[in-house]
Order: C-alpha cells, then structure tokens, then sequence
C-alpha cells in the first residue's frame, strides 16, 4: 500500500495525533507537557523511541524530556492496566494511613506501586500529593476521586471496578 503524506514514517497512525499537537503548538519547547500528554493517550505510555521522538521535534535533549515524563506522575513508561488505582501519599493523607491502605490493596492483588497485575486488568500507582488534602486519606481510581477511605472502602471499590461490566454497563466507580 503506498505511503500518503499524512502517514508517519514508522507507519504508526497513532503519530499522527503526536504530529497534531506539534504542529498546534507550533514546536514551541515550552509545549513538551501537553505534547507528552498527547502522546501518551494516543499509546498508552511514554516508551523510550516516543520521547526520544519528542526531543527530537522539539529540539530538546532526550534527558529533559524524560526528566519531565519521569518527574510528573501522571506520566507512565510502562504499559498500564486496564484500570488504575493512584494512591496519594501527601503528608495529610499518610497520617490517616494512606500507607497501611496501599499495603492492604498491594496485599489483595499481588503487586507493588508502580505495577501492573499479570493480566493486565489493574495497576498500583503512588503521588506525593494530589491537593486533596481535607480529604484525606484520597485515592483516585479510574479517575474517579475517592475521599476519605478506609482499606475496606477501597478494596470494595477496587473489586467493583474490576467487576464484570453487568447487561452491558459498566459500573462508574464512586458512585
């Protein structure tokens, strides 16, 4: 099949969306954070030839961007799950035991902060803070913000998440 011009070399459509945003934004390196975003939601996550790829249309060392990718946490360079869980571990939310309720999920599924179960159905994630802080302990899970939970609460929501979608609605988690 040849080759359009809209087509990105490496014949993944997905580039074009990251091309878009370049172009939108005119390859101003002051871009790189809503570039990175664009790039992650058309791939999922940020692998190396992705932000080697950025670098290189926004003429920035490969070091900065990834220092940005790595330093924000709504960035990932790995796969994530189907679902995801992040907990926050802001000083507010660790005294009211933010901590012990990330052990008891990590417990539960089998897997760290920063890891996806083997079948790809949910990942563990941590920040330092998510400006929720009267509300604390706070979880946010399939960007749904949860306040206030307790192991128990939070297990319930995680499963409930993970539940089969029922006559074909899935459930909206705290709700």
């Amino acid at each position: 099949m040849p080759r359009t011009s809209h087509d990105h070399p490496s014949g993944d459509s997905r580039f074009t969306l990251v091309d878009r945003a370049l172009r939108r934004h005119q390859g101003r390196q002051d871009a790189l954070i809503e570039v990175l975003h664009t790039a992650q939601e058309a791939f999922g996550f940020l692998d190396e030839d992705l932000l080697i790829y950025v670098a290189e249309q926004l003429k920035l060392p490969p070091s900065w961007v990834y220092g940005v990718a790595t330093f924000y946490h709504f960035f990932s360079l790995e796969p994530q799950g189907e679902h995801t869980c992040i907990t926050c571990l802001g000083t507010a939310c660790y005294v009211k035991r933010a901590a012990e309720i990330l052990a008891a999920l990590q417990r539960e599924y089998g897997i760290a902060a920063g890891e996806t179960t083997a079948d790809g159905r949910l990942s563990l994630a941590t920040a330092r803070c998510l400006g929720s802080c009267g509300l604390a302990p706070v979880f946010v899970v399939d960007g749904a913000v949860l306040p206030k939970q307790t192991p128990e609460s939070l297990l319930a929501h995680v499963a409930a998440a993970l539940a089969p979608v029922a006559n074909g609605i899935p459930h909206e988690v705290g709700r």
